[in-house]
């Protein structure tokens, strides 16, 4: 399991799964694989009649939510966001990041039935944005991993927040009521060291599936039940299961995701399929990306006392990660599902915009990521 926990192996992985879909779903075999997705197990529950498609956007996704939230809470308490002062420039280049994109597909679309995917070309996704660096960064100074990661992770706060406020539909106040004391007591559980280990995980695993039942029936996104768990997860054991389920989130769950989310028939997209909402995006990914995080990290810079400008990041470092944000990917799909739901057309043509768009960020943060650390290799093999 140790090969899954690497982020060049979960980028790879990422990247063949999208593309298997694509391909899949535009092969004779399309239809039966796309039925079998969109196919309504019986649970014999009626608050879980879920399709296989929503067992994994709203179900396996919310476990991946539940890793990014302990580790945005390891950032916050322990990491490279443990002060104001810390977080302070790359919580400017994040929101840079997302302002901007959001602005420039609000400049192209002009439909009102379509301006609600301005959140799509907004995230940047940590698996494939850290697997592009390691693959391609060596000799770049740990700062820009840091600050790469600290972007993301904010990004990934941002998109949250964007899930819950803009996403939330038919909301039903009761079950999301009673899902908080059980957020509650799964926090005061885990932070429980007297208790022992083989009564604290049942319950633990018990609290999280029943939370996750009720917050799926309040309207709010499912995923959320993952944030919110993984935010009041006590430190220690938090971080163990983080450990111990990274590999099966790397190596499964969002490859799955990747592969369900990319099935797009391509002939199938209408003939305004590749319209405002395609063009909008895929601009708005690698460009709007660049510009928003370059601005931000610029702006963040020069606020910076003369004396601790020596630390910061230079122009091409920031050109790097401004690069490498712009690959939306994972949560830019998500974010695609929720925002056109009950319109597969407009679905499919924000789906294939994502992988388009995320795939020129691809390339070109492949390409200056790998130029600026073969300009810092040289320059400190000439010191």
């Amino acid at each position: 399991m140790h090969l899954f926990r690497s982020e060049r192996v979960a980028a790879v992985l990422l990247a063949v799964a999208a593309v298997a879909g694509l391909v899949v779903a535009n092969s004779p075999v399309g239809a039966m694989v796309i039925g079998v997705r969109d196919a309504h197990p019986d649970t014999g529950f009626a608050v879980l009649d879920l399709s296989i498609g929503h067992w994994i956007t709203d179900g396996l996704l919310a476990v991946f939510f539940l890793v990014a939230a302990i580790e945005l809470r390891h950032e916050l308490t322990h990491g490279e966001l443990d002060t104001p002062r810390k977080a302070l420039a790359p919580a400017i280049a994040a929101t840079g990041g997302v302002v901007v994109p959001a602005l420039v597909y609000l400049v192209i679309v002009s439909d009102p039935a379509e301006l609600v995917g301005w959140p799509i070309p907004t995230a940047t996704d940590i698996a494939f944005a850290l697997g592009v660096l390691a693959l391609l960064g060596r000799g770049l100074p740990r700062r820009v991993r840091a600050f790469l990661l600290a972007l993301a992770v904010l990004d990934d706060l941002i998109a949250i927040a964007i899930i819950a406020a803009f996403f939330t539909r038919d909301l039903q106040p009761v079950p999301l009521l009673l899902a908080v004391p059980l957020i509650a007591l799964f926090g005061w559980i885990s932070a429980r060291r007297t208790m022992h280990a083989k009564l604290r995980v049942p319950l633990l695993v018990l609290l999280g599936v029943a939370t996750w039942v009720l917050v799926l029936n309040s309207g709010v996104h499912a995923t959320i039940a993952g944030v919110a768990l993984g935010l009041v997860f006590a430190t220690g054991p938090a971080g163990r299961t983080r450990h111990a389920i990274e590999p099966w989130v790397n190596g499964l769950v969002l490859p799955l995701f990747a592969f369900s989310a990319s099935m797009v028939v391509i002939p199938a997209v209408g003939s305004d399929g590749l319209g405002a909402v395609f063009w909008g995006v895929l601009i708005a990914l690698p460009a709007g990306k660049l510009i928003g995080i370059t601005a931000g990290a610029l702006i963040a810079r020069a606020a910076v006392p003369a004396s601790e400008r020596a630390t910061a990041l230079k122009l091409p470092e920031v050109l790097v990660v401004a690069t490498l944000g712009g690959v939306g990917f994972t949560i830019s799909l998500l974010m695609a599902e929720l925002a056109f739901r009950g319109d597969r057309d407009l679905v499919a043509s924000a789906t294939l915009a994502v992988l388009a768009g995320s795939l020129v960020a691809i390339v070109i943060g492949g390409v200056t990521t790998a130029v600026v650390a073969r300009r810092t290799r040289l320059s400190s093999s000439a010191r």
